[in-house]
């Protein structure tokens, strides 16, 4: 059993993991935490990197009690899918491939949600769609403790990254920016297409 936390469109570091994975499963009894990939991505723009933020609810606050990520409700009257999308349209509409992957990114970004870990469940399948990899997964039913070498739970948090994931690939803004590492998974697919599954291997 290898173990992660359900991140949106989550970095490269998580999903080099992932394709290893015979068996992942999702961690849903954790207490949120700010700052991590839980609710936010990274992507390449002309200016440089960019985070994309999915706003949570108000009534995610003011708990007695630390909140679980599961709970964790995402704020719709911000239009956040919207405005997701755009950045990514105007941020790779030229790359090799994103017209490719398009059509089922649309999905989610018009599609109604109400917790934020069923975002992240369907950013999770439609990467593993994209890179055609039929990878099962499976929900833990209570906090598990113990760590080993199969608990990749730490990679939802921003800080707690490899130095340098992998080694580089061309990237729509390098030549102004240079090569930015461990970006959104989505950075890769639309610059490599199906040849993204060779570079996490």
């Amino acid at each position: 059993m290898s173990l992660f936390i359900p991140t949106y469109f989550a970095p490269i570091s998580q999903y080099t993991e992932i394709i290893k994975s015979d068996n992942v499963t999702f961690e849903m009894e954790d207490n949120f935490q700010k700052q991590s990939y839980r609710n936010r991505c990274y992507i390449y723009n002309s200016n440089g990197k960019q985070m994309l933020n999915i706003p949570l609810n108000d009534k995610n606050k003011g708990t007695a009690k630390r909140k679980k990520t599961k709970d964790m409700m995402v704020k719709n009257d911000f239009p956040w899918q919207e405005h997701h999308l755009k950045s990514l349209q105007t941020a790779y509409r030229t790359s090799p491939f994103y017209e490719f992957y398009e059509d089922d990114l649309l999905s989610i970004f018009t599609k109604k949600y109400t917790f934020l870990q069923d975002v992240n469940i369907d950013t999770f399948l439609f990467i593993t769609d994209a890179l055609q990899i039929n990878q099962q997964y499976s929900k833990t039913k209570k906090y598990i403790l113990e760590e080993n070498n199969d608990d990749f739970r730490k990679l939802a948090d921003i800080k707690n990254q490899p130095k340098q994931s992998k080694k580089s690939y061309i990237q729509m803004f390098d030549d102004k920016h240079g090569y930015i590492d461990n970006l959104s998974t989505l950075d890769l697919l639309f610059m490599e297409g199906p040849n993204a599954i060779s570079y996490l291997k």
